[in-house]
């Protein structure tokens, strides 16, 4: 029994040297790797998937950052097998926390904001005004357009964490009741359980999906302004 609700998404334990945090490396060990002539299903699940969002990717990047496509594939397989890995019992969900999706979303934003302004600088003043802005609100729109960059990985790492903590919470308050009920409430309980459970996994993977296209989209921006 859990001392608080909350108690699942402390990383902290009685221990010196906390373990929680290699639960988002350990995913790294378990990948499918091919060891036969012919490919497993997994493998062919995965590959499917991966050439999906590579398609879908290169539409979205201009072609000056076509090789940005496995980064982004890079950081969907990273993020979508937390976020899965996360559901199994007992395991740390690294992806609930800011420190992780801040950690993914932070960076890359620098990096590409960064390049363009120090290699493009010109480009980036005019993508604060856009075109057919009236002189009167070219202010208001500089500031407005700053804002928006600037909360974008915030944005991105709110919305991962809070979609991945509201999951696990509902999870949470469902388990914590069921041994007080009758066995007809507690069937109806499990079988509410087992529905979340398949939600939660269809949301872990479209919370990686949406992260990495949002990430793309902004630097698809970025990369149609320098061209």
């Amino acid at each position: 029994m859990m001392n608080n609700l909350f108690s699942a998404f402390d990383p902290a334990s009685s221990m010196n040297l906390s373990l929680n945090w290699m639960s988002t490396l350990i995913i790294i060990t378990i990948m499918p790797l091919s060891y036969w002539m012919l490919p497993s299903r997994h493998i062919m699940t995965f590959m499917v998937i991966f050439n999906k969002m590579h398609q879908e990717m290169k539409m979205l990047l201009s072609n000056s950052m076509k090789g940005f496509t496995l980064i982004f594939l890079s950081l969907f397989v990273f993020i979508m097998m937390n976020n899965l890995f996360g559901l199994i019992p007992y395991i740390f969900t690294s992806s609930s926390h800011l420190v992780f999706s801040l950690a993914l979303a932070l960076p890359l934003w620098v990096t590409i904001m960064t390049y363009g302004w120090i290699n493009h600088t010109k480009e980036m003043f005019a993508h604060l005004i856009p075109m057919g802005t009236p002189p009167l609100l070219m202010p208001f729109m500089v500031l407005i357009e700053t804002t928006s960059n600037i909360i974008r990985p915030g944005s991105l790492a709110v919305r991962l964490t809070a979609n991945m903590i509201a999951g696990h919470l509902l999870m949470a308050l469902l388990g914590n009741n069921m041994l007080s009920h009758t066995n007809l409430i507690a069937f109806m309980l499990i079988s509410m359980q087992m529905m979340l459970m398949l939600f939660e996994m269809a949301v872990a993977m479209i919370q990686a999906y949406v992260f990495t296209v949002l990430s793309t989209l902004y630097s698809s921006e970025v990369a149609y302004e320098i061209t």
